[in-house]
């Protein structure tokens, strides 16, 4: 699929156009369906009906309409949009961190800030605080992580790569031994199951309030990284090839880092720990639009969004009591990773 996208031929050209729109149609056609599904299941005509009257492009009786107004509005709409802006920022953050650091096991946890945002918010539960002070505590101490991580690749290796990647683990390791105290700590039959399932991943938790002060920041989070496809592909030829085509190597390195960490430390605030989407939605955009970062970015939004959506699905509707969607990201990642990996162990090796 990469050589067809790659090609110059006016086929490979059409082929690459009809690619960029699939990923966007498919993250609309999730959000549809989610908005559908449930307790109460509504058909997807009616849900795209009702969203017309809403703009005033279509009429509707006005009890059915403040039936459907209370349960998709009100009950749904937030979760949705929660997982479209978790989903994609996961995703787009790992997409950027595989090009930054070149390497295609990367995934959004690298530099600690996972560990850290458990973490903060493991000692949030464990103060009896409130979930604003969850929420502030797992933001604050993720990206506390991250100044860790990267200050250890400064002081010992000059910002390299390799040392950042060690800085990464060494901070992820301490976060990590920090919640397994905060863990030990906690009361054993009222904090530490809250404690768990909050690091089980949730979005049942998201509401109109969390959406207002965490979508404008992670919406532009989303937007810069896309911004910088082009000059992260300059930064796949070397930072010396890079610098001499004028990208500034220092600063878009981190510049690609903290906006990655801010919205990562942002999706555990609002949804808790929510694996693999960051690792493999990355590798299946690569697989439809090619290497280019300026088309690989903004597919693997689009992409993680549709892909959250779809486990969140899974998650609300498998059985009658919902399932942490954390379990389901997992349980879907490995058969998507394993088949991802078959078709481009290749190029890895």
């Amino acid at each position: 699929m990469a050589e067809i996208v790659s090609s110059s031929s006016p086929l490979a050209a059409a082929a690459a156009r009809t690619l960029r729109l699939v990923a966007p149609l498919l993250a609309l056609a999730a959000a549809l369906a989610a908005l559908s599904l449930g307790a109460y299941p509504v058909p997807v005509w009616e849900v795209a009906k009702f969203l017309l009257a809403c703009a005033g492009l279509a009429t509707m009786e006005p009890e059915r309409y403040a039936l459907l107004y209370n349960l998709i509005i009100e009950i749904r709409l937030p979760r949705v949009l929660a997982a479209i802006l978790v989903g994609a920022s996961l995703s787009v953050s790992g997409a950027a961190y595989q090009a930054l650091f070149r390497n295609p096991l990367v995934s959004p946890g690298l530099l600690g800030v996972l560990a850290g945002a458990s973490a903060g918010a493991a000692i949030g539960i464990l103060l009896n605080g409130n979930w604003l002070l969850v929420q502030a505590g797992a933001f604050i101490m993720g990206l506390a992580a991250v100044g860790i991580g990267v200050g250890i690749g400064h002081l010992f290796g000059g910002g390299s790569i390799i040392m950042l990647i060690l800085g990464g683990i060494l901070s992820g390791a301490l976060f990590t031994s920090l919640l397994t105290i905060v863990k030990y700590l906690a009361d054993p039959y009222s904090q530490l199951p809250a404690i768990v399932y909050w690091l089980m991943g949730s979005l049942g938790q998201a509401n109109v309030d969390d959406m207002a002060w965490a979508a404008i920041p992670m919406l532009l989070g989303i937007l810069s990284l896309c911004l910088m496809g082009r000059a992260l592909d300059a930064l796949a030829m070397g930072d010396d090839e890079a610098r001499a085509l004028g990208v500034p190597v220092t600063a878009l390195r981190l510049a690609t880092i903290v906006t990655a960490t801010l919205i990562s430390a942002l999706t555990v605030s609002i949804a808790g720990m929510i694996g693999w989407i960051g690792l493999i939605v990355p590798h299946i955009a690569r697989l439809l639009m090619g290497p280019g970062n300026a088309r690989l970015l903004p597919a693997a939004a689009c992409l993680g969004a549709a892909f959250l959506l779809f486990a969140d699905g899974i998650a609300r509707n498998l059985f009658t009591s919902e399932l942490p969607i954390g379990i389901v990201t997992e349980l879907l990642g490995i058969p998507v990773f394993l088949f991802v990996l078959h078709r481009v162990r290749q190029g890895w090796t």
